[in-house]
């Protein structure tokens, strides 16, 4: 580990200083998009991780706790109490697997499966308004941004 004294001095410490830090933008960033998409998933009694857990059963139904904590990168204490609370508003529904009774599938409900007819429709209205005045190129630009700084964090 490099000593105080041989780490080469900020050119700008305001640079790194909250509020003005790209860090602290990109968490109020979140939290905007966060909070304006609640509101618009609660009339259907939803959050903002019901649905994210939607968009991975929409894509693959049927998979299982294990696979949707690592698609989510969630701990499964926090992905299990929001399955409960799934199960219990009739969303999904949980089936021991048939050939390894240790694993839980995660299935849809009707109910689970009609939400797909609607609730994009809200994403892409949210998207469509943060990215206002964006062109395409800077879009893709910036969604390769996002996901190239997670994966420097990630690996």
């Amino acid at each position: 580990m490099p000593s105080i004294h041989s780490t080469p001095r900020l050119q700008s410490w305001q640079e790194v200083k909250a509020p003005q830090s790209l860090g602290y933008r990109i968490k109020l960033l979140s939290q905007l998009l966060g909070r304006r998409f609640q509101d618009q998933l609660e009339p259907y009694g939803l959050t903002t991780f019901h649905w994210v857990v939607l968009c991975c059963l929409w894509e693959q139904d049927g998979l299982s706790t294990s696979a949707l904590g690592e698609q989510l990168r969630q701990v499964g204490g926090t992905l299990t109490g929001v399955i409960d609370r799934m199960e219990e508003r009739g969303l999904v529904r949980r089936e021991r697997d048939s050939s390894d009774r240790r694993v839980w599938r995660i299935w849809l409900t009707d109910t689970g499966r009609q939400l797909e007819d609607v609730l994009p429709d809200l994403a892409l209205e949210l998207r469509k308004q943060v990215l206002q005045g964006f062109t395409e190129a800077e879009q893709r630009l910036f969604s390769d941004w996002v996901d190239r700084a997670i994966l420097n964090l990630t690996e």
